[in-house]
């Protein structure tokens, strides 16, 4: 019997899930014992990461219109960091209170590390797979995009002693990821339509 040999795409999809399900563990660890809402947003986001290249690698292989109904729940899946980091910035709106600025910039960092060798990991596939492939590379390259962020928010705040760089930078990353969700439902809208035609 023929085993299957993971493609090219499979594998580096199946090293991203992984990086990102191990860095979830150490950014949350950190957020928590710090209170950072932009390490906690930034987590969260990690985990979602995880779904969507796992949710990825089950739908390759099948057929484009299916594949675009994968990409309007990754859509769905990409706004939940968003709704999360609300969520805990709402809680901290009473009382910013600074987080722990040099550990916040060095786990920032970690994360812009894992980030970026996933972005790189993916670029060769952004324009496979359509909705999917471009979901998992908008995530990695917007998460690189926070984490300069968060390891500049360390660097104010180890300055100027305020919670609220935290949280703008928090609400910031809420953002970006509501606009990729926007990017990766509007592919998955054109790959069905392309799909009825």
């Amino acid at each position: 019997m023929l085993r299957h040999i993971p493609s090219p795409l499979q594998r580096a999809v199946a090293f991203v899930a992984v990086a990102n399900l191990a860095y979830f563990f150490v950014e949350f660890a950190v957020a928590r014992r710090i209170g950072s809402v932009s390490l906690f947003a930034d987590s969260v986001d990690f985990l979602e990461d995880t779904a969507v290249n796992l949710l990825i690698l089950l739908a390759m292989g099948w057929s484009v219109k299916w594949r675009s109904y994968v990409g309007m729940v990754l859509a769905g899946f990409l706004l939940i960091p968003a709704v999360a980091t609300l969520w805990t910035a709402w809680e901290k709106f009473a009382s910013p209170v600074p987080p722990e600025p040099w550990l916040l910039s060095l786990t920032g960092l970690g994360a812009l590390v894992v980030n970026l060798t996933c972005a790189l990991v993916l670029s060769r596939f952004r324009k496979h797979s359509g909705s999917l492939t471009r979901a998992a590379f908008l995530s990695a390259r917007n998460d690189a995009f926070a984490n300069v962020a968060i390891v500049a928010t360390g660097l104010l705040t180890s300055y100027w002693a305020s919670g609220w760089p935290d949280l703008v930078v928090g609400l910031a990353i809420a953002a970006v990821n509501a606009d990729a969700a926007k990017e990766v439902w509007e592919a998955a809208r054109e790959e069905r339509r392309q799909a009825e035609a």
